[in-house]
């Protein structure tokens, strides 16, 4: 912000800045009690006054589980490169749930919480990245269903949990990403809201969740690759069931997803003096 001083006036002009804005990351710094706070509320409310609590992080990719287990591995009966589908589904839903309700939570971040915007200062790039962080407990509680999962398929450990921590990262980075992106744009387009039901039931088609990767034909591969979404996914069955890395799939997934998150700061920074004018 640029400020001002008339001295016959006494008072001080605050302009918003011109261009684009990067991203203040000691400003970050300074508010991260309040990044925390909010974190933690999210945390918290989550399942309050529910009566299976935590439990529901496990039960809503279970039942996702059972029913894709049912529908493309009995019936359609879709290949999966010799991996059981429950154990081929497992590893992919329990990362596509946390990036789906983690998206769908962020982009409707600034609306949700209008209330505090036009009363005290603070960066509002924090509520976009609230949920990305708070949906992490219920990703981790599902990892105990993928560990139940592996114990029973006597799946073993292999060196390829290493990337685990870089996998986990990118996940975190596309919904931080299109969180920013839509979050921004929610605040002036309440479509956002109607389309993001939508959004979510064409990006699980678009990524090998209830197929392989492998079943694209060749000439796409590429084109496919460009989702990073199938990057997260690739990497997560090969980081757990132990089969080659797909860095094929993984290098330009991780690309699109450094772009993805580097453009929704920087286009969230830019609309960020607008937000309480239009909420």
């Amino acid at each position: 912000m640029a400020s001002t001083y008339n001295d016959k006036d006494r008072f001080t002009l605050i302009t918003p800045p011109g261009g684009w804005v990067s991203v203040d990351f000691k400003e970050l710094k300074m508010y991260r009690d309040l990044f925390y706070f909010l974190v933690a509320r999210d945390i918290k409310v989550l399942y309050a006054q529910t009566i299976m609590g935590f439990a529901w992080a496990v039960l809503n990719p279970l039942v996702q589980i059972i029913i894709f287990s049912i529908i493309f591995g009995k019936v359609a009966k879709l290949p999966t490169d010799g991996i059981p589908y429950v154990l081929f589904s497992t590893v992919a839903i329990i990362p596509w749930t946390y990036m789906s309700d983690a998206m769908a939570a962020s982009s409707q971040s600034l609306v949700g919480g209008q209330g505090m915007l036009g009363k005290v200062y603070f960066p509002r790039i924090i509520f976009p990245l609230t949920p990305v962080l708070a949906k992490l407990v219920d990703f981790s509680i599902s990892l105990l269903l993928l560990t139940g999962v592996l114990v029973y398929y006597r799946i073993e450990p292999t060196l390829n949990l290493v990337y685990f921590p870089f996998l986990v990262l990118l996940m975190m980075s596309i919904p931080a990403g299109i969180g920013m992106w839509l979050s921004a744009l929610a605040i002036r387009f309440r479509d956002v809201k109607f389309t993001m039901p939508f959004i979510i039931r064409m990006l699980i088609y678009s990524a090998p969740i209830l197929y392989t990767a492998s079943s694209i034909p060749d000439q796409y591969r590429l084109l496919y690759s460009l989702n990073p979404i199938v990057a997260v996914v690739e990497g997560y069955r090969a980081c757990i069931l132990g089969t080659p890395m797909p860095w094929e799939f993984i290098l330009p997934g991780t690309v699109v997803a450094a772009l993805l998150l580097f453009s929704g700061a920087m286009y969230f920074r830019r609309m960020e003096y607008v937000f309480v004018d239009v909420i």
